[in-house]
């Protein structure tokens, strides 16, 4: 285990390493100038001498390779620079957002579970009746919907028609609750079918039918035997579809006005406020490899011959 904690952390350097390379490429081929945005040029108010002051003072009349030089050393002391449109420290500002994304993502997570978990194990325990069925439809549905439309559909009937929760804003639970439906539902589509799948499978194999002979209680065999086996396929998927929840709580905070990181980047992308956005990117992609290395830890305790095969110690 300890093996594949240092090769996790490897592959962790490597890929930001990757990503910085890309973020800041990316955002120097990016359309639109930030010294005019904060100068606001016009014919009149503005000089070349205004811009080329305002360009010295914030590094950006360097060479590129300097410019990234400099950003990556900043980088490794977890310094990210300050906001061109706020003048804040990014990373403040990220900080300040980071609740709000977690408590998204939180929410996002127990609605998958509340709904991806009963509907598969019932699908499993019925194969073929009317919990299946309803099973297939609700898959189906939730991963043919993208998902700003789940969003617009969650606003138009419980928002705008029976105007049971607000459209937007934070703080209380009753604008929490849209939000966090909208993006758990589409994931908790495909982890149902992923779920029932697991779960078939696992209570065909030779040890659950063994255990039956045995005179093992059914309820013990499909909770404990089965269940701990149905669960592996399902972390593979989330843990590569975590980039997709991600990715989901920019649409549904900017969907929603939820103050959280997706709206900030949002927000500093439209503003050409780029240290901000770079910031957010680097700081993501550290968080979809650290979820993958805990998917892969779990693994180990889920199934100890998956540990040992990756040759770690307990």
């Amino acid at each position: 285990m300890l093996r594949l904690v240092k090769a996790r952390m490897l592959q962790l350097v490597v890929v930001l390493f990757i990503l910085s390379l890309v973020t800041f490429s990316l955002m120097k081929l990016a359309p639109g100038d930030p010294v005019l945005r904060l100068l606001r040029a016009d014919e009149v108010h503005v000089t070349q001498a205004d811009e080329a002051a305002l360009r010295e003072e914030l590094g950006l009349n360097r060479p590129i390779y300097v410019q990234y030089l400099e950003w990556m050393s900043n980088l490794l002391r977890l310094d990210f620079g300050d906001s061109l449109i706020k003048g804040k420290p990014v990373l403040d500002e990220m900080a300040d957002r980071l609740p709000a994304t977690v408590q998204l993502t939180m929410g996002g997570l127990a609605v998958m579970l509340l709904l991806a978990v009963p509907l598969g194990m019932l699908a499993s325990k019925f194969p073929g009746g009317l919990p299946d069925q309803l099973g297939r439809i609700f898959a189906l549905i939730g991963a043919s919907m993208p998902l700003f439309w789940v969003g617009l559909i969650m606003i138009y009937i419980f928002a705008f028609k029976l105007q049971w929760f607000p459209t937007m804003g934070h703080g209380g639970w009753r604008e929490f609750v849209l939000p966090s439906v909208s993006l758990g539902f589409g994931l908790a589509a495909v982890h149902a079918r992923l779920l029932r799948s697991g779960m078939l499978d696992s209570l065909s194999q030779e040890y659950i039918r063994a255990g039956r002979a045995r005179g093992i209680s059914e309820w013990r065999i499909f909770f404990r035997h089965a269940l701990r086996a149905a669960l592996i396929p399902v972390l593979t998927v989330f843990g590569m579809t975590f980039g997709s929840l991600v990715a989901g709580s920019v649409v549904i905070e900017t969907l929603f006005s939820w103050p959280g990181l997706g709206s900030m980047a949002v927000e500093a992308i439209f503003q050409r406020d780029y240290p901000l956005v770079q910031g957010y990117l680097m700081l993501c992609g550290a968080f979809i490899i650290i979820i993958n290395l805990v998917v892969d830890l779990i693994y180990g305790i889920l199934d100890p011959r998956i540990r040992l095969h990756k040759g770690g110690t307990a």
